[in-house]
Formats: structure tokens, C-alpha cells, sequence
């Protein structure tokens, strides 16, 4: 349910305005000036809300919505209550997200905690950094020495950006995050708690035993970037470790020393990805997956969710299992085992 006291939309808009800011056909060109107020799931809708519904499983929502307008697919809008407003798209829900950034922004891109503006009298900020105009350190930050920060970038409340960082423009550094040995591009967000460029688990055995190796990489997070709360990513011990642009990092994740990871990955919650290893552009992560060292997954797989690997995965393939294989193979599998199991019990019980 959206409560008007943490998320209040930002304007209102018609469904004609809808269909010109995603592409959506309006069904009923006389519906055009339809007020829309609100965002509320299929099932719940209410006076003034836009909802969505896409999929076969969902279709028999249709024909019981309350709501202002709906964004379906074409072959779903005769199902419509009368005056609904039927918005057709081809993908509801990727349009039905735009109205959702246009009407409610603060809940898309993080903004200042506190209210503050500029520099709170409560922060600590090293005489030395830079400070663009327009950037926002609340209450409890520190800004260590050398430090870069950009025009409307926001550093929450106890966040910690240390020496020599560079944090481009329109980004956000959550409430106490930490930030070290570090160069991060702009509009990124980083969440509350994460862990960015402490140094990676490196250790080689000695006569006392374990000792450490010195980490003395960097963290190289490129533009339009976002990491989850108390996500952790290592810095290189002799490389850099690099996130690409336009990856997204849900919360609880590990990234290990010198890994690598390309542009527009999605990695779910609960993952680790062990060391020097290489994350080709467009690769999808279920969560829980957990990768060996020195693995190279190809651009545009998909690993499924709990999932555990241990050798390389070619480009574009669907892997899953433990230990995770081609996911036709992983199936086949476990059908076997089913059936060998059914088969035993069977058996056991003719005895």
C-alpha cells in the first residue's frame, strides 16, 4: 500500500499522458483525459490508480479491477471493466515502471535523509577535498583527505568516504557506507551499510600460518551503477576490481578482490563471487549463486538461483545446479532421480 506520508506523488498525469510518455495505444481516445493519482497492484487497485497485468496467470485479474486505467497487452483489453481506461503495450510492466519514476521520484533515486543542503555544520570534510556546488554531506559524514565529490551527489548521514576517493555527480552513498581506495563514476547509488575497497581476502601460508598479502588495487565502479545495503566489494590486490555500467547489486552480496563484472548485470541478493572472476556484459544472477575463483561466465547467461559453480559458463547459456551445469542437463537429473526414487520406494514397498 502507498502511504501519502513516505511516498506522496510527485503530480498527477492523465491516461493520455501515459500513452504519450510510454508508447502505450489508449483503447478509447475519449478516456484520454482519465485522471491518474496513484500506482497500486492488479488485485488491490483503487479510484485514481494505474495497475498493470501481463501474463496468461494473470489475465483473470482483468475482468475485476477497480482502478482509473490499466497497461496490458493488446489481447487483454476487451477483458476490461467499463470505464477503465485500457492503456496497450507490449510491455506493461516496463511502462507501468516509467509512470512509476515520473509520478513518484524520490522513491526511484535516494535523496537527502536529513533535508539538509550543502555541507552540514555536523559533518567532518577534510579542508583538502573538492566539493562541487550543488552536492549534499549531511550530518555525521566524513570526507577524508584528497576526496572528489559531484554536483548532486548525496553523502548520507554517517557515511564515510575516505582518502582520496573520487565520487562523480548525481550519485548517493547511503547511511553508513563506506567508501575507501575507490573511483566511482556518476548516478550511482550505493545503499546504506555497504562496504566498498576494504581489502580482499588474500593470504598465503607461512611457517606461523596464514599471512597476509597486501591488497593495493582500486575499486573502479563505473556510471549508473547501484549496490545493495551491506553488499562488499573488495578492492584488487594487484589489478583493479570493476564494476560495468549500468550493473545492479542487490543487497548482501560479496565481490572478491580483481573480479570483474560488465555492463547491465543483475545480481540477486546472497551471491558471492570469489576472486579474479571475469562477468561478461548482460549476465543474469538468481540468488544465492556462489562462483570459484578465476571463473569466466559469458556475456548474457543466466545463472539460476542457488546455484554453485566451478567451471567456466559459455556466453548466452542458462546454467543451474550443484554443481551448476547446462540447465537441460541439470533437469534431466533430477528427473532421473525422481524416478529412481520412486522407483525404490515402489520396490520396497512390494517386499
Amino acid at each position: 500500500m502507498t502511504d501519502p506520508v513516505f511516498f506522496a506523488p510527485s503530480r498527477r498525469c492523465t491516461a493520455g499522458e501515459v500513452a504519450n510518455l510510454t508508447g502505450a495505444s489508449l483503447l478509447d481516445t475519449a478516456q484520454a483525459e482519465i485522471a491518474i493519482e496513484a500506482l497500486a497492484p492488479a488485485n488491490e487497485g483503487g479510484d485514481g490508480a494505474l495497475v498493470f497485468v501481463d501474463g496468461k496467470r494473470n489475465f483473470a485479474l482483468m475482468q475485476s479491477l477497480r482502478a482509473a486505467a490499466v497497461l496490458c497487452p493488446a489481447d487483454f483489453a476487451s477483458k476490461a471493466p467499463p470505464g477503465v481506461a485500457v492503456l496497450m503495450h507490449p510491455r506493461p510492466q516496463q511502462a507501468f515502471a516509467m509512470v512509476g519514476r515520473l509520478l513518484f521520484p524520490h522513491a526511484a533515486t535516494p535523496g537527502p535523509m536529513t533535508g539538509e543542503t550543502g555541507i552540514s555544520a555536523h559533518a567532518f570534510v577534510d579542508p583538502s577535498a573538492h566539493i562541487e556546488d550543488g552536492a549534499i554531506v549531511e550530518a555525521g559524514a566524513v570526507i577524508g583527505p584528497g576526496v572528489s565529490i559531484g554536483s548532486g551527489t548525496v553523502i548520507a548521514p554517517h557515511a564515510v568516504v575516505g582518502r582520496s576517493c573520487q565520487i562523480g555527480r548525481d550519485g548517493f552513498i547511503g547511511p553508513g557506507a563506506s567508501i575507501q581506495y575507490a573511483l566511482v563514476g556518476n548516478r550511482v547509488i550505493i545503499h546504506g551499510g555497504a562496504r566498498i575497497g576494504q581489502d580482499g581476502f588474500g593470504f598465503v601460508g607461512g611457517a606461523k600460518g596464514p599471512e597476509r598479502v597486501p591488497q593495493i588495487g582500486r575499486v573502479i565502479i563505473q556510471d549508473d551503477v547501484e549496490i545493495g545495503s551491506n553488499s562488499t566489494v573488495d578492492r584488487g590486490a594487484m589489478s583493479d576490481t570493476i564494476i560495468g555500467q549500468g550493473t545492479k547489486i542487490d543487497n548482501l552480496v560479496q565481490i572478491a578482490h580483481n573480479v570483474r563484472i560488465g555492463r547491465n548485470c543483475i545480481i540477486a541478493g546472497l551471491s558471492g563471487i570469489s576472486g579474479s572472476v571475469v562477468v561478461g556484459d548482460n549476465v543474469t544472477m538468481g540468488g544465492g549463486v556462489g562462483l570459484a575463483d578465476h571463473l569466466t561466465i559469458g556475456p548474457g547467461a543466466k545463472l539460476a538461483a542457488r546455484s554453485g559453480f566451478m567451471n567456466n559458463v559459455p556466453a548466452g547459456e542458462i546454467w543451474g545446479g550443484y554443481p551448476a551445469q547446462p540447465m537441460a542437463e541439470a533437469m534431466r537429473e533430477i528427473a532421473m532421480l525422481r524416478k529412481m526414487a520412486r522407483t525404490r520406494k515402489q520396490g520396497d514397498g512390494n517386499g
